[in-house]
C-alpha cells in the first residue's frame, strides 16, 4: 500500500541505486565494443582492451563501461553459454532490453545505420508509427533493444 512504503521510506536513510545492468555474453569485449561504440561510452579504468598481441584477461570475467559523466553503466559478465532471446517469436522472452532514445527522425535514422554496420540484426521496424517511430534489434549476442523517438 501507499502508506506502508511511504511508512518504510521515512524508517531508513536512503532507497537502493541503480549502479548498472549487467548482460551476460558469451564474447563479454566484443559485446562491451559493441555497445560502446553504439553509445559513445568509455571503459572503466582497467576495462580497457589490452595492446595488441596482449591476452585479454579481464574480457573473461568483468568488464564495465559507462558515460563519460560515469553514469549510466553497464556491465558485461562472461559466459560459456547464453540461449538467444527468441522474441517476438519462439520460446525464449527477451527477459530484459535496453530502451535507447534520439531526439527526432533524422537522428533514429543515423544510429540505426550506426547499429546495423556495429552487428545489430533488425527484429522490428516500427518506424511509420507516427506516435513513436522505433527499430527493435537484437544486439551481437542477441539481447533485444530499441533505438526510438520518444513521445512528448
Amino acid at each position: 500500500s501507499g502508506y506502508a512504503q511511504s511508512n518504510m521510506a521515512t524508517q531508513g536513510d536512503s532507497f537502493p541505486v541503480l549502479r548498472q545492468v549487467v548482460l551476460d555474453a558469451t564474447d563479454a569485449r566484443g559485446l562491451a565494443e559493441f555497445y560502446r561504440e553504439l553509445l559513445g561510452y568509455v571503459y572503466r579504468a582497467g576495462d580497457e582492451p589490452p595492446p595488441a598481441g596482449e591476452p585479454d584477461t579481464k574480457a573473461g570475467e568483468w568488464l564495465v563501461i559507462h558515460h563519460s559523466s560515469g553514469s549510466p553503466r553497464i556491465a558485461f559478465e562472461q559466459v560459456a553459454a547464453l540461449a538467444k532471446a527468441t522474441w517476438p517469436e519462439g520460446e525464449i522472452p527477451q527477459q530484459l532490453h535496453l530502451d535507447l532514445v534520439v531526439p527526432n527522425l533524422q537522428d533514429l535514422e543515423i544510429h540505426h545505420r550506426r547499429a546495423i554496420a556495429l552487428g545489430a540484426r533488425v527484429l522490428e521496424d516500427r518506424t511509420a508509427d507516427e506516435e513513436e517511430p522505433l527499430w527493435v534489434y537484437a544486439d551481437p549476442a542477441g539481447h533485444p533493444f530499441c533505438i526510438f523517438v520518444p513521445v512528448g
